[in-house]
């Protein structure tokens, strides 16, 4: 079966799935670096094609090492939005910049951190949220999940503020993006994405992703619960921050 041979690619492509691993694992959001890495090296639409079984596969794993451990409330909400914001970003993902994605979804990751930090959260969230605002969320984070692998801020700003227990978030957040990620192959097939070379390149990356994927899991539940969040808030800064700077030299660059 034809892989990508490019040692450069390998190169990005280990700490990129390392990162999906420890992300799926529990320590939710590491892994929106994973498609940006990747695409140093091959374009955007190539490494979400290689991405996409990695994905799945781990989907599997974690939501077997969580199973039940969700809030089946909190899924009922948002996985209406999310069916819609995949949708909607299939019919126009060739129309929108991938950069303005990411630079949008940075903002919005950055200053969420910030509100937590500073005290202001209940002015940019709120503890009992409403159903309208968790469709809109599921459907920021279906859409930008399809568009460029950025769905976990949209998710956890909606989700964080409702302080769940630790396995329970990580729980919800693993069968809401499983959910999001098995939507995502028919589409993302159609487009051509998932080809041989794509497919054999994935295989040969699958033994790293699960047991980074394990890891994870063995981590998160190890960290007591309030250090988990601080983590949490921490990672989401530094992905937003990573996500405006990628955006915005995209955009100048364009």
């Amino acid at each position: 079966m034809p892989i990508i041979t490019d040692p450069w690619f390998y190169l990005v492509a280990i700490p990129a799935v390392t990162a999906l691993g420890l992300s799926k694992g529990g320590f939710s959001g590491v892994g929106t670096l994973a498609a940006p890495l990747m695409a140093l090296v091959v374009s955007p639409i190539q490494a979400v094609g290689i991405l996409t079984p990695i994905l799945v596969t781990q989907d599997i794993v974690t939501v077997w090492s969580y199973w039940r451990r969700w809030d089946t409330h909190i899924l009922k909400i948002m996985i209406p939005g999310q069916v819609v914001g995949v949708g909607l970003a299939w019919l126009i993902a060739a129309y929108v910049p991938d950069a303005a994605i990411r630079l949008v979804v940075g903002v919005i990751a950055v200053l969420f951190a910030l509100s937590q930090w500073f005290g202001l959260a209940g002015r940019f969230a709120s503890e009992h949220p409403s159903v309208i605002a968790g469709r809109l969320w599921g459907l920021a984070a279906g859409f930008t999940s399809f568009i460029a692998n950025t769905g976990g801020p949209p998710f956890q700003i909606y989700v964080l503020p409702q302080k769940l227990e630790k396995e329970t978030f990580v729980g919800t957040y693993s069968l809401f993006f499983a959910t999001g990620n098995a939507l995502k192959v028919l589409p993302y097939f159609m487009l051509g994405q998932l080809n041989p070379v794509n497919m054999s390149t994935a295989a040969l990356l699958l033994p790293l992703a699960v047991a980074t994927n394990i890891a994870g899991v063995w981590l998160v539940r190890r960290t007591p619960t309030e250090f988990f969040y601080r983590i949490v808030y921490v990672l989401i800064f530094l992905i937003g921050l990573e996500l405006i700077y990628t955006g915005t030299a995209a955009v100048l660059s364009g």
